[in-house]
Order: C-alpha cells, then sequence, then structure tokens
C-alpha cells in the first residue's frame, strides 16, 4: 500500500497507529493535497489513490484570495499536479520582459457552462464496484466533491446496454411486446450504473444527469446486414420505451435533465452491428422528434426533460442537425445539441461547425457529450509520453470547445481497468482514471487533471468571457456568478513563457507559465 510522505516519515520514526490516525483525520480534514506518484522510467504518468489516501485541494483553502491576489493551480509535463501557489497583481518587476501579454475583458460576454462530467457506463460500474466500498468511496467523491474533487455535475446514463457493457441487452427483449409489459431495469442498471449515480448525485446535489440509448430493442429494428433503423410502426412504441426508463430510473431518485435522440447514428453504417447501434436520417428523426417523442414527453407530467439531438461526431453536424432544427414541429421540442469529440482533426470546433450552428440557432444549447483516448496504453512503453500528451489533448479540447459555444465537456466512462475495457465491438479506450482491483487502488492520468482545471473552478452559470491568445499561450476565461474570475491558460511551448495578464479591471498579473503546462488562476 502507497504510504503519503508524513504517513512514511511517521510509520518510521516508530510513531504508534494513534498517530497515523490522527494524522488521517487532519488530511480528512484538508491539510495534505500531495500527488503519491506513479512513475515509468522515472516520469510521472498518474497519482495514486487507494482506501486511505487520494490527493485534493485541501478542503479548509478558501475558493479565492483577498482582493489583489490570485490564486494559481498549476500542473505541467514535468511532473506538477494542481501546484498551488499565489500571485499579486501590479507588481511591476522592471527585469520581467513579457512574451505574451493576453488581455482580459468581462464587458463581453458569451455562453453560461452548465458543467462538466463523465458517464456511468456498464464497464465503468464494473471496475468500480471491483473496488473496496472505501477506495469506490475515494474515487467518487475524485470526481464529484465540490471542494476537494473535480466538482462534477454531469452523469451520462447509457439506456440499455452501450458499447462499454459487460453484455447486449436492452429493457424488453420480448419480441412484439408493443405494450411493454416485460419492460425492467437490469442487474447492470442495479447493480454497476444506479448505485454510483446516486452516490455522486449525494456527494453533489448539482448535479444533472442525461440518457442516450445506443439501440432500441432488436423487434423494433429493420435488420440489414447489422444496418438496423427503427420501425415505423414502432415509432410511438420506442417513445413509450424511453418514458419507461425515466419513469423506471426516477424511482431511484434519479431523473433525467436531458434525453438524447440516440447515440452516434453514422455508428450504424460504419459497425453494422445492430446490437449497439440504430442509424437515423434526419428527416425520419425530425418525424419521430415531431410526431411521438416530442408530445409524449410533453404530455408527462412526471417529467420536465429536455431533448438534445444528434450526440455524434461534428463531420457530419450541419446535414444532419439543420433538417430537423428547420422542420418546424420537431425544431420547437429540441432544447440542444449533442456533440463528440471523435474527427476532431477532420472537423475542429471552430466558426465553421459549432459557432455556425449556433450563429443560425442561438437558441439551441450545444453539449460536448463523449470524449476519449484510445487504445490504451497503460501497460505499454509509450505509456511515458503518450499519457501526458492524452491530458494536453483533453485541455486543448476543453479549451476549444468553451471558446465555441458549448456549455460544458463530458468525459466518457469514468474508469475503466488496465486493459482498457471490456468493450462488446473490440475497441478498448483509455479512461482518466484507471483501477487496479488486485491492488485495490486507482491512478489519476493527466487526463483528470486537464478536465479538473476546468470543472474544479468554473460552477454553473458561470459566463466565458472575453480573453485574447496566442498560438503558444492557449486561453479562455469566465465570471462566475460570484463575480469572481476564473482565467485558464496552456503553454504549448516547450520554453517558458512570460506573460502578463493583463485585467481591464483589475490591473496586471506578470507569470512565469512552465513548459507545456495546464494553468488555472481564480480571483476576486
Amino acid at each position: 500500500m502507497y504510504l503519503p510522505p508524513v504517513q512514511f516519515l511517521l510509520a518510521n520514526m516508530g510513531y504508534t497507529w494513534t498517530a497515523l490516525l490522527l494524522f488521517t483525520f487532519l488530511f480528512n480534514k484538508g491539510i495534505a493535497n500531495d500527488c503519491a506518484p506513479y512513475r515509468v522510467e522515472n516520469v510521472l504518468v498518474a497519482c495514486v489513490c487507494n482506501a486511505t489516501y487520494c490527493d485534493g485541494i485541501p478542503e479548509n483553502r478558501p475558493e479565492v484570495p483577498k482582493i489583489g491576489r490570485s490564486h494559481w493551480y498549476q500542473s505541467n509535463r514535468d511532473g506538477l499536479r494542481l501546484k498551488w501557489s499565489e500571485v499579486n497583481f501590479n507588481e511591476n518587476n522592471q527585469d520581467f520582459s513579457a512574451d505574451v501579454t493576453l488581455e482580459i475583458d468581462d464587458v463581453n460576454k458569451y455562453q453560461k457552462i452548465f458543467g462538466f462530467g463523465g458517464a456511468f457506463s456498464g464497464a465503468t460500474g464494473f471496475h468500480i464496484a471491483s473496488l473496496s466500498s472505501a477506495t469506490q468511496e475515494q474515487l467518487m467523491r475524485t470526481y464529484y466533491h465540490p471542494k476537494t474533487g473535480s466538482r462534477y455535475t454531469l452523469g451520462r446514463i447509457p439506456i440499455g446496454s452501450s458499447d462499454f457493457s459487460l453484455r447486449h441487452y436492452t429493457y424488453d427483449d420480448t419480441p412484439n411486446d408493443v405494450q411493454l409489459n416485460n419492460f425492467a431495469l437490469t442487474h447492470d442498471d442495479e447493480r454497476y450504473k444506479i448505485p454510483f449515480a446516486k452516490r455522486a448525485h449525494s456527494i453533489n446535489p448539482d448535479t444533472k444527469f442525461f440518457g442516450a440509448a445506443w439501440t432500441a430493442p432488436e423487434w423494433m429494428k429493420t435488420d440489414n446486414g447489422g444496418l438496423s433503423f427503427l420501425k415505423q410502426e414502432y415509432y410511438q412504441t420506442y417513445a413509450n420505451y424511453l418514458m419507461k426508463f425515466l419513469d423506471s430510473y426516477a424511482k431511484h431518485d434519479i431523473r433525467m435533465w436531458a434525453l438524447s435522440t440516440g447515440n452516434e447514428p453514422s455508428a450504424a453504417e460504419i459497425f453494422k452491428n445492430s446490437d449497439v447501434t440504430m442509424g437515423w436520417t434526419p428527416e425520419t428523426m425530425a418525424n419521430w422528434i415531431a410526431n411521438n417523442l416530442g408530445p409524449t414527453l410533453t404530455s408527462s407530467r412526471s417529467h420536465d426533460t429536455k431533448i438534445m439531438i444528434f450526440d455524434d461526431d461534428k463531420t457530419t453536424l450541419s446535414e444532419f442537425a439543420k433538417p430537423i432544427l428547420r422542420h418546424e414541429n420537431s425544431e420547437r421540442y429540441v432544447a440542444g445539441i449533442g456533440v463528440h469529440w471523435y474527427k476532431d482533426d477532420e472537423s475542429p470546433p471552430t466558426k465553421y461547425t459549432l459557432s455556425k450552428i449556433h450563429n443560425d440557432y442561438p437558441q439551441k444549447f450545444i453539449l460536448m457529450t463523449e470524449a476519449s483516448n484510445g487504445p490504451p496504453v497503460w501497460n505499454t512503453p509509450n505509456v511515458t509520453t503518450e499519457s501526458w500528451l492524452r491530458g494536453e489533448k483533453y485541455f486543448l479540447s476543453i479549451l476549444e470547445y468553451m471558446k465555441h459555444w458549448s456549455i460544458g465537456w463530458v468525459d466518457w466512462n469514468l474508469a475503466l481497468d488496465q486493459t482498457g475495457g471490456p468493450n462488446l465491438v473490440n475497441l478498448h479506450s483509455d479512461a482518466a482514471i484507471i483501477v487496479n482491483k488486485e491492488k485495490d487502488e486507482f491512478y489519476k492520468q493527466p487526463m483528470y487533471y486537464a478536465i479538473k482545471h476546468f470543472s474544479r473552478f468554473i460552477p454553473r452559470d458561470s459566463q466565458r468571457i472575453s480573453i485574447t491568445e496566442t498560438s503558444t499561450v492557449r486561453a479562455t476565461a469566465f465570471l462566475t456568478p460570484l463575480k469572481e474570475t476564473v482565467v485558464v491558460l496552456y503553454n504549448k511551448a516547450n520554453t517558458t513563457q512570460r506573460v502578463v495578464l493583463h485585467d481591464l479591471r483589475r490591473g496586471n498579473m506578470q507569470v512565469e507559465l512552465s513548459p507545456q503546462s495546464m494553468n488555472t488562476f481564480k480571483y476576486k
């Protein structure tokens, strides 16, 4: 078992277990936040957490310092993980020759942020459940605790099985059961999804959930060599099926803020595996929303659940979403658009994709609903280089989505094991947290810290504000509901960058950003 630095020292100096228990009590009160390093070839690739220890932000640390100072949290490739310090405004260093000056202006305001989070897939729950109760609690608090953890406020829940499930299933696999008399949640929900979603909500009551189905039951679909679509005679049956899902989860005190119209409809043509995919065309989806899902959901007295369309890669965003939003009878039921980060190299979130759809339909929210890196690299030689690069990719992705109107950013599996599975279509993946059940511990990779640099410091209803940037120092900024300013920067250079943050209200702050570093500043 890993012993944090002070505990290790106490143990080797002959202190009693009473002293160790006292230290543990003090730690839980928020004294320490050091990373317990997991190194490969002397390179920090993750921070280790177990039943008794996990790094985090101390609970007793003020959210912001006194006027005229800023908190500064820094993570970098050399091994810093949310290293905390304070920096002053308007301390002019005559020898400070700035490489970059960034201007912050809170007069120009953009979208409000709804939140950050991850997905409660079957695979995620299976791996978390393999840990002891105490370590499970550490992991859930690591993500959802408002003070010490990442302050996640979103959770995505697959409706039935996804590709990251232990088996293929839906909630009614009885053929031709049009009345859905055999609809029922499964062991997978009751063991691997519901308990952890409920725990997340109890840790952070601000948590909102949204559901996404990978497929309808097979008997509701066509099957053309694995390429399947919903049969029109079952349009209303499938809408009723989704309502039963909402009702069933509500009985467990899990209410859905939003409902996706279906995960990655384009995947039906890619994988041709009807067990975990179901295709749609824009026209058929518009008709189904207009005539079935929209009216059924609106007439419900039990649910105030929003409809989110698309939930797919942005390469087809415009051609898929616009026909639905131009359809007068479907558009009025649609609250927002879900997008995935895959193929961002082909279709980056620029004015030609997210910003354009926002400009055309500014009343519809945009939410990044799924991101993951693959394949897994935990047990491979390139983990020493790839782990940080994947964290960097997450950080820059979040920054770009924020700049182009997304109201949040949602990771895929909250946790996987060293193999990156199980996966029903043999597409194993990486995750921000890797579980090791044999040692009853988990590993927080740079991807975890990349998200936390945003999620922990940007509460719900914060509003993006104007900040300049360069090709070397990428930037975004926010104004919180309590009128605190949060600035998030990434130094892409392999050298230190001397930066002046020029806040038009507060003044100047001079900082030196370490090479390839994630940085969050928060001040009043």
